[in-house]
């Protein structure tokens, strides 16, 4: 299956994404404002340094944890 062919993903009738469609990152570094929108809160200056600090902690993984 195609990744350039979505529909093909729906075609199968599993309500269900195959892994190969989802993506946590698109291979861009990681912002803190990617990890503070992924957490569910608003981008303040207190969650932007909160979200600097988990990155500098976990690196790129960061968001990763944060994301189902």
């Amino acid at each position: 299956m195609s990744t350039s062919q979505p529909e093909a993903s729906r075609s199968t009738g599993n309500p269900c994404t195959p892994d190969e469609l989802l993506h946590a990152r698109t291979g861009t570094e990681v912002s803190a404002e990617d990890v503070v929108l992924a957490a569910g809160r608003d981008i303040t200056p207190r969650n932007l340094e909160w979200a600097k600090r988990k990155i500098e902690a976990e690196g790129p993984a960061a968001l990763d944890k944060l994301l189902p």
